[in-house]
């Protein structure tokens, strides 16, 4: 069968289906080269198949029913059999005018109604913004309209030039998509079943894509070798792909380009501290030989353990965090979130999406599909269908919550798993390392139990995260899909934040286990504590837990990027290398675009969702742990380069192209940066004052390194580490935790990290009062830190308006002509028939009173 341009249906014998494209590879249109191709659906013809199944007659009743019903509904269709395969069709749709301008309407579509004649107007905070956008001179701005919600009676009133141009194909393929995921294809049990997602999910299509253009495919390329790709795609491309699409890149476009700003002060601080590392002066005494080299340290374990020199510590010891780059940071995540709501408002009145969630979006095919509830709407006080009742709904939440914090739970229980084999390997590094090294200085002051602990530790906690995140991400779908959203936005706000959740819980606790536990509740030598009753709790590096921090930050975030891009990258180049491969291998004929697009990977049902979330766990690894990651803005940046460009390249020429869909904003990532951005001024002021050593210092600099606590004269960080290191008797050993080694030299006390009084002492083995002085300062410092950083941030929120005075302009402005345009012509027609109506009165009046004339 087929159908003609004049929308006759013409029956055609499976058999007469052709091939015939004229030899065109990258055509876009039917056979008549005049129809635009702007759906494609594929199915394998059951006559060819070798092996025959019962439901082949059940699926292919189906396909006709639904066809038929496209057909019904004002779509055009045209098979054509497969050039390399005979047994696969494809079914290319086109929608003819009548159909775009019923269901533009239907879908209450924004368009065209008159060119922006509004003069830019400049602004205060048009240095900063001026950053973040491609030069004119390079890429030319296409021109400004005003739009109105489209309706065919007022079709007089639209900016139509060119019919074949007023809907662009991002517009023309949703509509068709729109049409495609409502028609009908069987009723059971009075249940109407409906949508190509159910035929595709059931088999009876394979596939259901809109084409790409390789023109713009190959434009877009291009461009994303030479400046940002977002540019192009919101400025130029955006009717191809799309305002999801557009929105994502304008997104990651002015994201990357707030890390160039914190990677170069991060870098700066790096270097700085890496240049000035020798010249501390703790660092000094720790790699002294008379200083550090005669101090002996206790064992950080039972028994197994062995004593050990200060001077292991002396690389680890230079390592420290700086606080001007957090200050830094901070800021700058701050002006990047609120200049971003500028521009997020600007786009959303470039792109006609300010109001879009009450108008334009759609309630979602597998809502309706459950809708056998009956309730009245309190506003309209009219009978709706819903899929549960109220009951039904709270029973659905909580069921869904429960399931929610069981798995969150779950990826604690796994955390713990990974701290029970840090400790129980720490004990066999600990018994095995020394006797391996023994004499070998160089290595054993970097090759340490407790590194090596670490570094594998966190070696299996990222594969750990790789694997749960594949069982999570099925299990927070399951869990959407049975809370049943209504809307599309809806469904991918409540995936977002549970898959965010399970994410943060599932990347940050190991870091957070790091920063906030370890180190800080283990007693001391001759009281240690012990955790589950068996395991001693374990004790930072010698260093101190600063660098261990450091490095699970960066083997989880150069393994999670390594990881994404062969995921996303090299996997669907290699499935469509081979593809192209085996299909060359098959046929030298020419492939038409819609065979070359089948071969493609599916973009899948989330499209962006991953993009995005891969980006906010970064966000999160930038701004929770920057403290003691300085580097992390530097790593960020390079890998958002190349994602930037790879994703461009890859929804161009690895994927099917997907379905064009509408985006008011970014939706729940905004919130939930937003948190991350407060949150991370508590996580950073907590990895200061509590895993660094820097107030400690302070405390020493300006407390007890002159009297009446200190005997120099001036304040100095000479003695500092003799201060901070307490004394332990080694008669005071418990049988349980005496170490095996023997004691050498004639020393009868070893020394470990913590402020308590030394034996001998009537307070012996207490903290003494340099530890509370230190506890007092740690407390001041985080509630000072954070009431600046959130006042400045507040600060800056309340200056920055979300929406330029500009953009308000052009929404009044809008408003204005649509009821100018819109309404006024109505009226004017009203008025012009009761005109009519009233001179015929008058007439009638007139003739009625009249004098008779002979």
């Amino acid at each position: 069968w087929q159908v003609t341009p004049d929308g006759r249906r013409t029956e055609v014998s499976t058999w007469e289906l052709h091939a015939d494209f004229d030899n065109k590879p990258d055509s876009l249109f039917f056979s008549d080269g005049q129809r635009r191709i702007d759906f494609v659906l594929v199915y394998e013809d059951e006559t060819k198949m070798t092996h025959k199944r019962s439901n082949h007659k059940k699926q292919k009743r189906k396909r006709q029913v639904y066809e038929s019903n496209l057909i019904n509904n004002g779509l055009q269709l045209e098979a054509t059999r497969s050039v390399l395969d005979e047994k696969t069709i494809f079914v290319k749709v086109h929608a003819p005018w009548e159909v775009l301008c019923t269901y533009a309407e239907v879908m209450h579509i924004k368009l065209p109604l008159q060119p922006n004649d509004l003069k830019t107007r400049e602004s205060a905070f048009n240095w900063f913004t001026s950053l973040f956008r491609v030069d004119e001179n390079i890429i030319k701005p296409e021109q400004e309209f005003f739009t109105a919600p489209f309706k065919r009676e007022h079709l007089s009133n639209f900016y139509i030039q060119d019919k074949d141009a007023f809907f662009n194909p991002a517009t023309r393929s949703r509509i068709v998509h729109f049409i495609l995921s409502r028609v009908k294809y069987a009723t059971k049990q009075n249940v109407k079943k409906f949508g190509i997602n159910k035929l595709l999910d059931t088999g009876i299509y394979k596939a259901a894509f809109p084409l790409h253009d390789k023109s713009a495919d190959q434009e877009c390329v291009f461009d994303s070798k030479r400046y940002q790709p977002y540019s192009l795609v919101f400025l130029s491309t955006l009717k191809y792909y799309g305002e999801k699409i557009g929105i994502y890149f304008a997104w990651l476009g002015f994201y990357t380009n707030m890390l160039i700003v914190a990677a170069v002060v991060g870098v700066g601080c790096f270097l700085y501290g890496l240049f000035m590392k020798d010249n501390c002066t703790w660092s000094q005494e720790v790699c002294d030989p008379n200083i550090g080299g005669n101090i002996i340290m206790c064992p950080q374990c039972d028994k197994v353990c062995t004593y050990w020199n200060l001077t292991i510590t002396c690389e680890s010891s230079k390592f420290s965090v700086q606080l001007l780059l957090l200050l830094f940071v901070f800021w700058t995540v701050t002006l990047f979130l609120e200049f971003w709501k500028r521009r997020q408002a600007e786009l959303e009145y470039e792109w006609d999406t300010v109001e879009y969630l009450e108008q334009e979006e759609q309630i979602r095919p597998e809502y309706e599909a459950q809708c056998t509830h009956v309730v009245v709407n309190e506003i309209t006080q009219q009978e709706e269908h819903v899929p549960y009742t109220a009951c039904g709904k709270c029973v659905r939440i909580t069921l869904c919550t429960s399931a929610v914090f069981f798995w969150i739970l779950l990826i604690i229980a796994s955390v713990i798993g990974i701290i029970v084999y840090r400790l129980s390997v720490f004990l066999v590094f600990s018994a095995t390392l020394p006797g391996h090294i023994n004499g070998t200085q160089t290595i054993r002051k970097y090759l340490t139990p407790q590194t090596a602990t670490s570094v594998t530790a966190s070696i299996i906690s990222f594969i750990v995260i790789m694997v749960l995140n594949i069982v999570y991400e099925k299990v927070a779908i399951l869990i959407t899909d049975f809370e049943l959203p209504r809307t599309q936005t809806e469904y991918e706000n409540s995936l977002t934040t549970k898959m965010f959740l399970f994410q943060f819980v599932n990347y940050y606790s190991s870091c957070f286990y790091i920063a906030f536990f370890k180190g800080k509740f283990v007693g001391y030598p001759g009281n240690p504590v012990y955790w589950l009753g068996k395991y001693r709790n374990e004790e930072c590096d010698p260093g101190g837990c600063l660098l261990e921090l450091t490095t699970q930050l960066a083997i989880i975030v150069g393994g999670k990027a390594i990881w994404n891009n062969i995921q996303e990258v090299l996997l669907p180049w290699v499935k469509n290398l081979i593809g192209r491969y085996c299909a060359d291998a098959r046929s030298e004929k020419i492939v038409p675009r819609w065979e070359q697009d089948y071969h493609l990977q599916p973009i899948g049902k989330l499209g962006l969702f991953y993009e995005y979330l891969e980006m906010v766990i970064q966000f999160g690894f930038v701004t929770l742990f920057v403290a003691s990651f300085p580097l992390a803005p530097l790593l960020a940046l390079i890998n958002n380069m190349l994602e930037i460009r790879l994703d461009a390249w890859k929804l161009t020429t690895q994927f099917r192209r997907m379905v064009p869909q509408k985006a008011q904003d970014i939706g729940a990532w905004q919130p939930i940066m937003q948190g991350i951005a407060i949150l991370a001024v508590v996580t950073n002021a907590m990895i200061i004052a509590f895993t660094s050593d820097m107030i400690p210092r302070l405390v020493y600099y300006w407390s007890f390194s002159v009297p009446p606590y200190g005997s120099h004269s001036s304040y100095t960080m000479k003695g500092y580490i003799n201060n901070t290191l307490s004394v332990f008797n080694i008669s005071d050993f418990k049988n349980a935790s005496k170490p095996f080694s023997p004691w050498f030299g004639n020393h009868t006390t070893c020394r470990y990290r913590d402020f308590r009084y030394p034996p001998g002492h009537q307070h012996q083995y207490e903290h003494n009062i340099y530890y509370w002085h230190v506890i007092a300062a740690k407390l001041a410092f985080i509630i000072v830190m954070e009431h600046v950083i959130y006042f400045v941030k507040f600060l800056i929120s309340y200056i920055i308006p979300d929406v330029s005075q500009e953009t308000k302009s052009k929404v009044k402005r809008e408003k204005y002509l649509i009821q100018k345009i819109l309404h006024e012509n109505d009226l004017k027609v009203v008025k012009k028939t009761i005109g009519k109506i009233a001179d015929k009165i008058i007439e009638g009046v007139d003739s009625t009173f009249r004098p008779k004339t002979e």
